[in-house]
């Protein structure tokens, strides 16, 4: 199998090489935007992230044999434009939560209300959030980036996305009202 940045310098001199990326990680970045837009914008997304990518391949730096990060991050930037309309869903979330009709029995109700006023609390914390530290949260829980890749997506340094994930965990533990091992638990792709 070949490298990343193989087939970015291959498709220098063969443009189609590059269908190799988009076959790598289309549906992986699809389903980060779509979890972080819905659908729609996702469809919209990875379409612009290949296009921008390929647009810029040649400025991509190919002693990088990874190009997951650098996909991550053109297409976290993409959705950054999308941020205002990202907040304003998850405020819509949080006011409305999802819930489900029928004669479930009374634990599976109790513990689906539950569930579902924990959800629309993150959303609407999600929502409060600054876009940068709603991106580095959601590319480590959704995209499961590790701390190197979520680094070098949005442009900052690792001790950055350490620190950042360490006080984002603390004020959702704290506001969520979780117990201490809740989000404080290193994953394996941290």
């Amino acid at each position: 199998m070949n490298d990343d940045n193989e087939i970015v310098g291959r498709s220098w001199g063969d443009p189609p090489a590059f269908a190799g990326l988009f076959d790598r990680y289309a549906t992986t970045i699809h389903r980060y935007a779509a979890r972080r837009a819905g659908t729609a914008v996702a469809d919209d997304v990875v379409a612009e992230t290949f296009l921008v990518a390929f647009e810029r391949r040649r400025a991509y730096d190919l002693a990088v044999p990874n190009a997951r990060p650098w996909l991550f991050g053109i297409a976290s930037n993409l959705l950054g434009r999308h941020a205002r309309q990202e907040a304003r869903q998850w405020r819509a979330y949080a006011r409305h939560p999802r819930t489900e009709s029928g004669d479930d029995h009374e634990e599976r109700t109790v513990a689906r209300l539950d569930a579902e006023a924990a959800r629309a609390d993150l959303a609407r914390l999600l929502a409060e959030l600054d876009p940068a530290d709603r991106d580095v949260l959601l590319l480590y829980a959704w995209a499961e980036l590790p701390y190197d890749e979520i680094a070098t997506a949005v442009g900052i340094p690792v001790g950055t996305v350490r620190s950042k994930l360490h006080r984002l965990r603390r004020r959702l533990r704290q506001q969520l009202d979780l117990p201490l091992d809740e989000l404080t638990e290193e994953n394996s792709h941290g």
